[in-house]
């Protein structure tokens, strides 16, 4: 796996994809910088070898040129993150590109406009990735968040850089936490998966069932699992037309020695609301008129038991409503014994939009092995897809 450690940047121009698709407020100011921060290493050290950077990178879904999907709105907050002053290019193709390209020098670092305003970048146009190609001596390959595109940006362009093409330091350390989960795994190994459908998580899974020890099922998730056993989940979230599908896994795992984990108490309610009124019950007792909304203290208990014993931890998935402070309990009460448990030396990784708000919101993300920037990226990686972003550069 070739990374930037593998190349000298002096007087190179290293044509960088990165994934700066941050929010923004109505003001335009940027409200979370960590995609910016996670390219930093990379940056620092093709400037410090002496080399120069040109970063590609798409925000929003814009149709056509629009103001508000300008990267012009980030060049600020980039500049104070990578601690250098970053030049902005209004185009990302043609003489405007170009000329702000050839003008680089060693040490300097340059924005294109947003990728997206080409039809081009998504539909991974061949003489739109040559275009942007012409613009680097070497392509680097670090936006993990959108390495499960075959976009131009992403994967087509790789081509022109047959033996100058490389991965990100942030893209390389996505692959090595994810491979030491999926690969190279200290066992016992746990996947936790919450969220709200079984639907959604079914590759992954299909695909971890042979690579875990435990799995940990909560969320919504849980009364598909728990109706299709027989219990009464009252006006619980279900997939219907998946209890089948439930069975079967139950059946597989247990053909593959793996011990499954479901809430067997939760905190129910009797709205979806942070004001309904609230009981614990059995999961398989849920009343008519109630639902349940997170994991119960019976079923955090035996999840605590599971997870302190475990060396190597998959976190994808709250346990419950976690953005009403009524049902976060589970969702913290997890995530501080997998802290708790890292810091005992098991490896965790959290990835997938939820968790990892839920880990940033409640201020565990620095206690976790690592916390993926890659959503989408990281589901397909899970499933045992081959990422055309990450394939580009391998070939």
């Amino acid at each position: 796996m070739r990374t930037i450690n593998d190349f000298n940047f002096q007087n190179k121009t290293a044509l960088i994809r990165v994934d700066f698709n941050v929010p923004l407020d109505e003001n335009f100011n940027v409200t979370d910088v960590n995609r910016i921060e996670g390219a930093k290493p990379t940056v620092d050290k093709i400037l410090a070898d002496g080399g120069s950077v040109i970063l590609m990178s798409h925000l929003g879904r814009p149709k056509g040129k629009e103001h508000k999907y300008s990267l012009k709105h980030i060049v600020k907050t980039v500049s104070e993150v990578l601690e250098v002053s970053v030049q902005f290019a209004s185009d990302c193709k043609g003489e405007v590109a170009k000329n702000a390209a050839s003008n680089l020098q060693p040490g300097q670092v340059l924005l294109l406009e947003n990728l997206r305003f080409y039809l081009e970048e998504e539909a991974g146009d061949v003489d739109f990735a040559k275009e942007l190609a012409s613009l680097g001596d070497i392509y680097v390959n670090d936006a993990f968040g959108t390495a499960h595109r075959a976009h131009a940006s992403t994967t087509i362009i790789a081509q022109f850089f047959p033996s100058k093409k490389c991965f990100g330091l942030l893209l390389a350390k996505e692959i090595e936490s994810l491979n030491r989960v999926l690969k190279n795994s200290i066992k016992p190994v746990t996947a936790v998966l919450g969220g709200s459908k079984v639907s959604s998580k079914i590759t992954v899974i299909e695909n971890i069932l042979d690579k875990v020890d435990h799995m940990i099922i909560g969320g919504g998730m849980t009364f598909t699992f728990v109706k299709a056993l027989g219990g009464k989940i009252g006006d619980s979230i279900c997939e219907d037309d998946k209890q089948e599908l439930a069975l079967e896994i139950l059946k597989k795992a247990k053909e593959k020695g793996v011990q499954i984990h479901i809430p067997i108490d939760v905190v129910a309610a009797n709205a979806f609301s942070n004001d309904a009124a609230t009981q614990v019950v059995d999961v398989r007792e849920i009343p008519d008129g109630w639902q349940g909304l997170d994991a119960g203290p019976k079923s955090l208990e035996n999840f605590k038991k599971v997870i302190m014993e475990s060396k190597t931890i998959l976190w994808n998935g709250p346990l419950g409503v976690f953005e009403m402070e009524k049902f976060a309990h589970g969702t913290i009460i997890l995530g501080e014994y997998i802290a708790e448990s890292t810091e005992n030396g098991a490896f965790s990784l959290v990835g997938g939009g939820d968790s990892v708000s839920a880990v940033k919101q409640f201020g565990l993300e620095d206690k976790m092995s690592y916390v993926s920037t890659g959503g989408g990226a990281m589901l397909e990686m899970l499933e045992g897809r081959i990422l055309p972003g990450i394939q580009a550069i391998l070939d």
